[in-house]
């Protein structure tokens, strides 16, 4: 027990556990934006560059074929939209249309050295091509080739200021340039997109810092969000918790008052159902122990006093002292097989053993065994039906059903003494009835007459008839028959026990 008990503390609280959920979402998601917003920012922006240059030279070749009138102005809308630099020559490098809205382009004033270089890698791959430039280096998608040539003004530079313009060259902007050879129908035309890579260092270093703190904010605020919602969340539950705790050391009073949530709410009212349950339970339980005792307690002590006084005063050893003795024995013996029958039928290990018989001839039988009752007593037992009645079922048990029946009839009936046993025909439905003249039952106590030692009258008195199991006994049998069954009082007008049957046809 102490080990269990350990273990269950050893688990985390709902409220820190919902905590370390909200939190590490948080960081999760602040993960996630550090990669895509930051590490490869850098390279999302360039793949959207070269996306939108690439498209814009197919839109400007599908104007050029199309022959429009106005071509260079859409050319030139489309290199604005883009903030691109289009360029659209003959074969030899002639300027058709210039459309450039890259600060500092030079795509119009190109080198023809070159021109001739971009021509010659379209030329060779097919009439399409693309350079991308990053740094100093020239990286073709499709093909290594080398850097394109340098201006004839770089050429007569110094060596080492040849290098370092060379170097300049690529820091200075980070570009990819689409080039194509198309025709319009009359002569070839070389169409090229420079889409300016512009460097974001800067940019990404400004987000970076900027990040920094947002995530320090973020990671603050998570905490006491997340602190906050998880006590919000938990709290109704730990309040439940300690309640059932409560419940379970046997104050039936508690009440479960969780009411944030719908399933907290619904889980209160069942709780709060189940201690009233429960406490009724304690009271049958109670109840049940009590009237037990007094049941086995009087026969005993009825027989060691009828026996002591057989053996100690002379003359006492009668026929109606051992009468006495032998009717308590029954009654012990009988409220253990009662005690048996009820246990075995609530486990299920009792089976029926279904035979077609005389339900009417049954029903006779049983109520011969009240004769000598109602000779010495002066009950009255009447039997009303209009014909006999064959049914299919478990003959022996539901022989029992109607003895304790009557017997409980017997018990509870009026001054006057009157039984009443009923057979009722619907369609092919036998309805069995035994109706008392008694006190009745008021409508609270009716769900809970069917459980074992359960008294209308809290007053604990000997049945006449019976041990005070028949009504839980009636209640199996029934089950087991899937038989309907009820029970139907008015206070001062008796009561009428009922069940049915199908017919035999």
């Amino acid at each position: 027990m102490k080990c269990k008990n350990r273990k269950i503390r050893e688990k985390t609280s709902i409220k820190w556990k919902v905590f370390l959920y909200l939190l590490s979402f948080t960081v999760v998601l602040l993960a996630i934006l550090w990669v895509f917003q930051i590490c490869y920012l850098d390279t999302f922006y360039k793949f959207i560059k070269n996306r939108e240059a690439q498209k814009a030279l197919t839109q400007v070749v599908d104007i050029l074929k199309s022959g429009e009138e106005d071509a260079e102005s859409e050319i030139d809308y489309l290199a604005a939209e883009g903030n691109l630099s289009v360029l659209v020559t003959d074969t030899d490098g002639n300027t058709i249309h210039s459309a450039e809205y890259i600060l500092n382009s030079k795509m119009s004033t190109i080198p023809k050295e070159e021109f001739e270089w971009y021509y010659e890698q379209a030329k060779e791959q097919g009439g399409k091509a693309k350079i991308e430039f990053e740094g100093n280096q020239n990286v073709t998608m499709l093909s290594n080739q080398e850097q394109p040539p340098l201006p004839e003004e770089a050429k007569k530079l110094p060596p080492e200021r040849e290098d370092d313009f060379s170097q300049k060259r690529g820091q200075k902007a980070q570009s990819a340039v689409y080039v194509e050879i198309m025709n319009d129908g009359t002569k070839d035309m070389v169409v090229m997109v420079n889409s300016q890579l512009t460097p974001v260092d800067a940019t990404v270093d400004t987000l970076r810092i900027q990040f920094v703190w947002i995530s320090v904010i973020l990671i603050f605020l998570s905490l006491m969000i997340a602190f906050l919602l998880s006590r919000k969340i938990s709290g109704s539950i730990i309040k439940v918790n300690l309640s059932a705790r409560e419940l379970a050391k046997g104050n039936y009073s508690v009440e479960f008052s969780g009411k944030d949530y719908r399933e907290i709410a619904e889980l209160s009212e069942t709780l709060n159902f189940a201690a009233s349950e429960l406490e009724k339970t304690e009271g049958f339980r109670k109840e049940l122990l009590a009237n037990v005792s007094h049941d086995l307690r009087t026969p005993l002590t009825m027989i060691i006093a009828y026996a002591e006084g057989m053996r100690d005063l002379p003359g006492e050893n009668t026929p109606e002292n051992l009468q006495v003795i032998i009717d308590e024995s029954r009654r012990l013996t009988n409220l253990v097989n009662d005690m048996l029958d009820i246990s075995k039928l609530q486990a299920g290990v009792l089976e029926k053993e279904i035979s077609v018989y005389n339900l009417t001839e049954s029903i006779e039988s049983v109520l011969e065994r009240y004769n000598k009752l109602k000779e010495q007593d002066g009950y009255s037992i009447e039997f009303q039906y209009e014909q006999e009645v064959w049914v299919e079922a478990d003959e022996f048990k539901i022989f029992q059903v109607i003895y304790n029946l009557i017997n409980n009839a017997i018990n509870y009936t009026g001054a006057d003494k009157q039984v009443l046993v009923r057979q009722r025909i619907k369609d092919d439905i036998v309805r069995i009835e035994v109706t008392d003249t008694g006190a009745g039952i008021t409508k609270e106590a009716l769900p809970y007459v069917w459980e074992r030692y359960y008294k209308v009258d809290k007053t604990h008195k000997r049945a006449v008839m019976g041990t005070g199991l028949g009504l839980s006994i009636v209640k199996n049998i029934l089950i087991l028959h899937e038989a309907a069954y009820g029970v139907e009082s008015e206070q001062g007008k008796g009561s009428t026990f009922w069940f049915e049957l199908p017919i035999y046809q």
